[in-house]
């Protein structure tokens, strides 16, 4: 029997798909993941999340369940032992599996061991700063910069030359470990780093080396916030940046890429090793984000529970597959979801993953025997009025009244409107979100792509509604449930 591959999952947090330079980011600085789609991957360039937070979305593509399957809507309600999971399904079929990063997915009340063999807690010193517990970068809790994210340049802790915080020392100790790993059965490396999320800050040389004269400007604020989420307006008003210059926003925006640029450079250090140790042949690495984030868009920052514009549900999603699988590299204009990755992961592992899931495999799509994969992608996220429990209480008992995401969990606790449940249906060409209680958007995007003229009351686009509804009914009859493969008896047994 051939050995099956190995399995690279890098998984930054919060990498907007244009950030990539070979998606047209300008000023962007990531060779080593423009080098992939040009020599032996293929870079999904309509890629989408079903859900704009962490954990939804990281239950989703470990699952390949969309967020409604089994009401995985919140940042406190994870994958539970009777539910499926991808690593925990690898390790069953002989992987080993060297989990490093953060969580967000299984709950801490049940442990890692069903999950991995190593879950790694770096022993290496730390020289860097956790910019959420560092928040000396702040100011004053009066001024405009309080709620911005945007920390700058950071530098290591005095009397420390080099710059290590736990994504550093994650991907170091993922790279010693691949070099020493000599065991029979074959590796699954998964991490889940932290950057590019925010706060925005970044050591040297990766601050410096963003030319921030060739960073486009984030896109304005809206005209009109009357037909936009209540919540986006609240969040606007929230984090005080409406005073802030262009120049100050497009800081903002080079610090983010300069965080990008860093993870690129991780992402190039990992392929090496695996080149160095002669597994990269044989190895199914995958590169993709949870969500994306405002990054200065429409005057915000941060990212949003149940809005959908595309810097926040576009990412990047990258594959580079094993040797066994004749890639044809390049850029790919299919619609994808991040559902896909499981499905994906199955094929080229050849296991079965057990169980009902709505992903579909990308391979054709890498092998060139099809260039199209889905007619529509689809997004949902928030809560209806009665689910006290959805308000996310924990947020603000952990991060205190003066928290850095209190304009948007705030909101979020409130009754009325703004933490609304949302759907997003998105065409290449359109966008239809239907919001249960508030006014839903529908945008051209050929013409719109930073969706700021909501059409949904406009004569000439109805029957694009129409179809789009459709669609989204569709959707949720053929995702509403999911039966258990293993079948019940119907008799007592004497």
């Amino acid at each position: 029997m051939a050995r099956k591959p190995d399995i690279l999952i890098f998984n930054p947090d919060q990498f907007r798909a244009d950030a990539l330079a070979h998606l047209g980011c300008e000023g962007s600085i990531t060779p080593y993941l423009d080098q992939t789609c040009e020599t032996d991957g293929v870079s999904f360039s309509n890629a989408y999340c079903q859900n704009p937070v962490c954990t939804p979305s990281r239950c989703s593509f470990m699952t390949g369940w969309y967020p409604h399957v089994h009401g995985h809507r919140t940042m406190h309600y994870m994958l539970h032992p009777d539910e499926p999971m991808l690593l925990r399904t690898l390790k069953e079929n002989g992987y080993f599996v060297w989990w490093g990063g953060k969580n967000d997915v299984i709950p801490g009340q049940f442990g890692h061991e069903a999950f991995c063999d190593v879950y790694n807690k770096p022993k290496r010193e730390i020289t860097g700063y956790g910019l959420h517990g560092h928040t000396q970068w702040r100011g004053h809790p009066d001024g405009d910069n309080y709620y911005s994210f945007l920390a700058g340049k950071v530098e290591p802790r005095e009397g420390k030359d080099t710059y290590v915080d736990d994504d550093w020392a994650q991907v170091l100790d993922a790279i010693d470990f691949i070099k020493s790993y000599d065991g029979d059965k074959p590796l699954c490396v998964y991490l889940p780093i932290l950057y590019p999320h925010p706060p925005y800050g970044v050591e040297e040389p990766y601050y410096s080396s963003i030319d921030r004269s060739k960073v486009k400007p984030p896109v304005k604020p809206y005209k009109n916030w009357e037909d936009k989420p209540s919540l986006l307006k609240g969040i606007w008003e929230g984090q005080r940046m409406q005073g802030w210059s262009e120049e100050r926003m497009v800081d903002l925006k080079a610090t983010y890429l300069g965080m990008c640029a860093r993870v690129d450079t991780q992402y190039g250090m990992l392929l090496d090793t695996l080149r160095e140790t002669g597994r990269y042949d044989d190895t199914a690495v995958f590169f993709f984000s949870d969500h994306g984030d405002f990054t200065g868009d429409y005057g915000l920052v941060e990212k949003t529970q149940n809005t959908f514009q595309d810097c926040l549900v576009r990412v990047p999603f990258l594959i580079k597959p094993p040797r066994s699988v004749p890639v044809q590299p390049r850029i790919s204009d299919a619609m994808v979801e991040l559902v896909d990755f499981s499905a994906t992961v199955a094929e080229l592992a050849d296991i079965d993953l057990g169980h009902t899931a709505f992903g579909r495999t990308l391979v054709p799509l890498l092998e060139g025997r099809e260039t199209e994969h889905r007619d529509a992608v689809f997004c949902e996220g928030g809560r209806m009025k009665d689910e006290w429990h959805c308000k996310e209480y924990q947020s603000i008992q952990l991060a205190g009244p003066t928290g850095l995401y209190m304009p948007r969990v705030s909101l979020q606790q409130r009754d009325g409107p703004e933490h609304t449940k949302a759907i997003m249906i998105r065409t290449k060409q359109w966008k239809y979100v239907y919001r249960v209680y508030e006014k839903h958007e529908l945008y051209d995007l050929e013409n719109d792509p930073n969706e700021t003229e909501n059409r949904i009351d406009d004569p000439a686009a109805a029957e694009v509604l129409a179809s789009l509804k459709l669609r989204m009914l569709q959707y949720f009859v053929e995702t509403a449930d999911v039966v258990p493969y293993k079948e019940d008896e119907r008799n007592f047994r004497s």
